[in-house]
């Protein structure tokens, strides 16, 4: 079964268009580096909880979007030697991100159930 990055983060509504252009950059360069889906969403209809959601997770405030993105990788070697060799690319470190990268969670995630 595939491995699968996912990431949330808040992106100013004003910056939509700059979000993606970076994500399609960003998304050429994972693709070359053997990820065989990157998938971005933005925030349509994100509720806010009683005790936690998407928006607190990553401290939106009201001018921001959230956005939910997700790479698929055949599976965790493949991401790990994906991301070593992306790390040493000079394009990851020419693409500003249009948004707080601090407030951006994310992580590895083994594939459960895949229907």
């Amino acid at each position: 079964m595939s491995y699968v990055d996912g990431m949330v983060a808040a992106v100013p509504t004003a910056n939509k268009d700059a979000y993606l252009a970076h994500a399609r950059a960003m998304a050429a360069i994972f693709k070359e580096y053997g990820a065989t889906r990157v998938v971005e969403t933005w925030g349509d209809d994100v509720p806010e909880g009683k005790v936690t959601d998407f928006r607190r997770a990553v401290q939106a405030t009201p001018e921001e979007t959230v956005v939910f993105s997700w790479v698929t990788w055949p599976d965790k070697a493949a991401r790990d030697a994906g991301w070593a060799r992306m790390m040493q690319d000079t394009r990851m470190a020419a693409h500003d991100m249009p948004f707080d990268g601090k407030r951006m969670i994310y992580g590895g995630f083994e594939g459960l159930l895949d229907v």
